[in-house]
């Protein structure tokens, strides 16, 4: 049995509410679960103290035992110094899709073209001035 330390989503629509719990890799995400070791709540402001309530005894039994947390709840170990959680690294992830570039380029020629037609008459001008 494959252990997970995961977020169990409860609250209000959109209020939500998270408990980090231990679950079998299995459960459902708001079903069964084996052992509740703390809280998330989103909602607070991102320095408030009980905005992540983590008991450290609990969660540092589980990882010993083998349990392993996504990646959100690793961020929540890595801030409790728990757990080194490694940078992650996706350069492709802020590159336009091919739709995106196509569109770019479409603009890109259009702006072009109508610099090229706003130069000709002021160089026109120019000349006819001197």
């Amino acid at each position: 049995m494959s252990l997970k330390i995961r977020l169990s989503r409860g609250g209000a629509k959109k209020r939500p509410y998270y408990r980090i719990v231990v679950a079998d890799s299995r459960a459902p995400r708001d079903g069964r679960f084996i052992d509740r070791i703390g809280s998330f709540n989103p909602l607070l402001a991102k320095d408030a103290d009980n905005r992540v309530v983590l008991d450290v005894e609990k969660a540092k039994a589980w990882l010993e035992k083998g349990a392993q947390p996504t990646d959100r709840v690793a961020r929540f170990f890595d801030e409790a110094g728990l757990l080194k959680r490694e940078a992650r690294n996706n350069p492709k992830k802020g590159e336009p899709g091919d739709k995106a570039k196509e569109r770019a380029a479409e603009k890109a020629e259009k702006a072009a073209a109508a610099n090229a037609s706003a130069e000709e008459p002021a160089a026109e001008e120019a000349a006819s001035a001197e």
